[in-house]
């Protein structure tokens, strides 16, 4: 009886454990971090990001530019981006983006299978989202896990785990720069 009281204590402290370890950050862990990052106020007007795809192994798969050019209309935001990889390829992704309230938005874009959502507190955004993405003659439907981070109130820096069927593709990292920032503007 013991025994099986005991066995019964050290699988449930297990299971309490594991919960705990998968629990993970959330957006409100940032509350009190500062610049406050909002979509609406960091992407009103033109930004330039600098990025990178490294595989799950680390390599340096693809390296890219994306002008973006934003604008609010109230609670809808819309994004242009016009992407530029390093084998000349080009691409282009519009995001219509909805806040729902102070920490929550919605978006959608051509590329995107169903409503990508995200929640953001203090300088920090969590934006989760299923992109289809051509592979080939396949449509390959990649799962992105997107942490925005503000630095300053022009700096922004981007990470992204990208998974299939929750197994880990690899990584897209991006950098941020308002235009009007200094030595950006044209």
């Amino acid at each position: 009886m013991l025994k099986s009281r005991l066995s019964a204590l050290i699988i449930t402290l297990l299971a309490a454990v594991l919960l705990t370890a998968c629990a993970g950050v959330t957006p409100d862990d940032y509350a009190d971090a500062e610049p406050e990052f909002r979509i609406e106020d960091y992407f009103d007007g033109r930004v330039y990001a600098w990025g990178m795809f490294q595989s799950r192994g680390g390599a340096i798969e693809r390296r890219f530019t994306v002008d973006i050019d934003g604008r609010v209309d109230g609670n809808q935001i819309t994004l242009d981006e016009r992407f530029v990889y390093d084998d000349g390829e080009t691409d282009r992704r519009v995001w219509e983006i909805e806040k729902i309230d102070d920490h929550t938005y919605e978006g959608t874009a051509g590329d995107i299978v169903g409503v990508a959502t995200g929640q953001r507190d203090g300088n920090a955004l969590n934006w989760r989202y299923t992109l289809a993405l051509d592979v080939g003659e396949r449509t390959w439907n990649l799962q992105f896990d997107d942490w925005m981070v503000l630095v300053d109130e022009d700096t922004l820096i981007n990470t992204a785990e990208v998974t299939k069927f929750g197994v880990r593709v690899g990584t897209v990292t991006l950098f941020f720069r308002r235009a009007d920032a200094e030595g950006l503007a044209p």
